[in-house]
């Protein structure tokens, strides 16, 4: 009851104008056909992808066409990657995962409790008139955002994520898009796979005994927690935080080997907006990867703990 009086009162802080303009942008992203050709960007990195969603199906393929050959299909339940070059098919189960465009949650007014949501500029991208709608951070646990939504249907056509001062750490962009006429074959894999190499990352719910954090970082709350496997052989746990736009994952892997603990890097290292560290937590390696700043993903790492549970 708390908790939703608290999310009413975050929604009511902002304008119905705001609040409308991200329920249209999430129901775009929900319910549109589409292809089209989108840049990421980061610093002086950019890569190319094409990318067909069949709205009545909820299927998505992705078609990354810049660097490594591979494709990506993700339906309601399931995400399988196809690597051509190494004839490899990894699956695994769709988490409540958030790609560009479909970055919005369904409860768009909870980002109100920690983001200030405004109107911004209007500007033409890719062929199409866009309102930009900002979200800015009410503390520096989490990055700021630019979406960039068509007037007419909502559909997203840039994200640039900022940091603490404004400046971009990076963003996605449509080149070219065409809404609609999409049919279920165009979302096929396009590869003959029946000779290829499956590897199931076999991940399931599952509850981390044992494990928890000390000090939860504000504003992010638990999605899921999982038990699943990394690489060929390594087993690890999963568990998921979000802020509704901004996700951190926690992985934990025993360190039962003497050359796993050889290998183990500690500290921080960064990808564009993405910052892992790495620590070592009760003989095993605790690694946080998030979309967050620096500081938030350290703070995330630093606040895993292991208690011995009473038989």
């Amino acid at each position: 009851m708390a908790a939703a009086v608290l999310l009413a009162g975050a929604a009511q802080a902002q304008s119905p104008e705001t609040l409308a303009w991200l329920r249209k942008i999430y129901e775009a992203s929900q319910k549109l056909s589409y292809t089209g050709t989108f840049v990421y960007q980061q610093g002086a990195r950019s890569e190319t992808s094409r990318i067909t969603r069949y709205g009545a199906g909820d299927i998505e393929r992705l078609e990354v066409l810049d660097g490594v050959p591979r494709e990506i299909v993700r339906t309601r339940d399931t995400l399988r990657c196809y690597l051509p070059d190494t004839k490899v098919v990894k699956v695994e189960t769709r988490a409540a995962d958030r790609n560009f465009p479909a970055l919005l949650p369904e409860q768009v007014g909870a980002l109100a409790r920690h983001y200030d949501i405004s109107l911004g500029e209007t500007r033409r991208i890719a062929g199409f008139d866009c309102q930009a709608v900002l979200l800015t951070p009410k503390d520096d646990l989490r990055y700021g955002y630019r979406l960039y939504a068509d007037s007419g249907s909502g559909m997203l056509l840039k994200a640039v994520t900022v940091d603490a001062s404004g400046q971009p750490v990076e963003q996605i962009s449509f080149t070219q898009l065409t809404i609609g006429n999409v049919t279920r074959e165009m979302v096929r894999p396009r590869h003959a796979v029946a000779t290829w190499r499956i590897d199931n990352a076999e991940a399931s719910p599952a509850h981390l005994t044992g494990w928890g954090l000390s000090a939860e970082l504000p504003g992010f709350r638990k999605i899921v927690e999982l038990k699943r496997r990394l690489g060929e052989s390594r087993q690890a746990g999963q568990v998921v935080y979000s802020d509704g736009l901004a996700a951190v994952s926690v992985f934990i892997e025993p360190l039962d080997t003497p050359a796993r603990r050889e290998s183990m890097r500690t500290g921080l290292a960064s990808v564009g907006a993405i910052h892992i560290y790495t620590r070592e937590v009760a003989n095993h390696m605790v690694t946080v990867v998030g979309e967050a700043p620096a500081a938030s993903v350290q703070r995330i790492a630093n606040a895993v703990e292991y208690r011995e549970t009473k038989k």
